[in-house]
């Protein structure tokens, strides 16, 4: 399954973007940020379904509540990071 991970530089503000997600009736869901896209290994991510991209963005966006990125994939085939 391909989903989204909006990746947080810190505990407290992914727990504030799940927080909000939550909210929001978007499903979210705090996990530590995998190797391969964290290189200093100690961030973590909200993970998000696939079809919840577009209006999990406009929530950040209004709340404007901060993130590093944004990565799609799955554990079996990788990360990418997202252009928006």
């Amino acid at each position: 399954m391909v989903y989204y991970l909006i990746m947080c530089r810190s505990l407290t503000y992914a727990q504030r973007i799940v927080h909000t997600l939550d909210r929001a009736g978007i499903n979210a869901w705090l996990i530590r940020s995998p190797a391969s896209v964290s290189p200093s290994g100690c961030s973590y991510s909200v993970k998000i379904a696939q079809q919840n991209l577009s209006k999990a963005l406009t929530v950040l966006n209004r709340t404007q509540l901060p993130y590093l990125g944004i990565y799609v994939g799955s554990p079996a085939q990788g990360y990418q990071e997202v252009e928006l």
